[in-house]
């Protein structure tokens, strides 16, 4: 058997299970979604957004790349935070990074790899804009662990810094936005930061919106 196989046999099983347990598992979600979660994860096959949160299907919106990034040039996630944030009216919004990420550790490398170097430049300049603090650690793996963190905490800023997400701020004062870890040798969750809607933003960030 093919070992893309298996995920299909997988399938009909897990069907089968759910509807065991409730014969309309999957009818109840078909008309539509209505999340209070966005979750910002990392691609890491090691950390399935739902698995680790113990949600069912239609309580998360998920976005997933490598490095759990919010960049201001990249469509993909911009679509996906302005429809959670305009249409799906979600409450929370969640940046969840992980220890052991690939692409922090090769960021602090000067490792070549094409495309991907563009995209972790963007930790990098994480890295200078905390240098200071993070050549003070001398142990490699608690200096990257420390850059995770450093880096999710970033990313929520980072999505203060959009607009939408401050005119959904000033209009209906949610979302929430988290940054979280999530450590791969316990399978825990930790807060990194939280800020609340309306929390004060460097100025040069903020928008003036004409009042309706």
């Amino acid at each position: 058997m093919q070992t893309y196989q298996r995920l299909l046999l997988n399938n009909q099983a897990w069907v089968a299970d759910k509807m065991s347990l409730r014969p309309d598992f999957f009818t109840r979600y078909s008309g539509g979604q209505k999340p209070e979660f966005l979750w910002i994860g990392c691609s890491d096959s090691r950390v399935p957004a739902e698995e680790v949160t113990g949600v069912e299907p239609g309580e998360l919106f998920v976005h997933r790349n490598v490095a759990n990034m919010v960049i201001h040039t990249d469509f993909n996630m911009l679509s996906v935070v302005q429809y959670a944030v305009e249409v799906l009216q979600v409450k929370h919004v969640i940046v969840c990074g992980h220890y052991g990420c690939g692409g922090v550790k090769t960021a602090l490398s000067r490792m070549h790899l094409g495309l991907i170097n563009k995209w972790l430049r963007h930790i990098k300049d994480v890295y200078r804009t905390h240098a200071a603090e993070l050549e003070g650690i001398a142990d490699e793996e608690q200096r990257i662990e420390r850059l995770v963190e450093l880096n999710v905490a970033e990313q929520v800023h980072n999505l203060a810094e959009l607009s939408f997400v401050q005119l959904a701020w000033k209009r209906h004062r949610k979302p929430t936005l988290h940054g979280w870890i999530y450590d791969i040798h316990t399978g825990r969750l930790k807060t990194v930061t939280k800020m609340e809607p309306g929390h004060p933003i460097d100025p040069i960030y903020s928008y003036d919106f004409q009042e309706d």
